[in-house]
């Protein structure tokens, strides 16, 4: 199974440790782009889906990068209700 494969399945089974790079990767495969909001965005990070215009906003996790489960929860239903998982 390729890393891509791995990292959904890993997603769509809301794992507890599942990472922000892993999220960043997911997010990529399914055509978003983060979107960088300059010196003063902090821990905020934007993505934007090239092709429909859905924007995902949340902050990074810190100083851990486990993302939250509640946070994955919300991603996912986005994700499913756009038809782009």
């Amino acid at each position: 199974m390729s890393r891509k494969k791995k990292i959904k399945e890993k997603f769509l089974k809301q794992e507890k440790d599942f990472t922000y790079d892993e999220l960043a990767a997911l997010l990529h495969t399914l055509g978003f782009q983060e979107l960088k909001g300059g010196h003063t965005s902090g821990s905020a990070v934007c993505f934007v889906h090239l092709k429909t215009g859905i924007t995902i906003r949340f902050h990074k996790p810190h100083p851990d990068k486990i993302i939250k489960t509640y946070l994955m929860k919300q991603i996912k239903t986005v994700l499913e209700k756009e038809g782009l998982l």
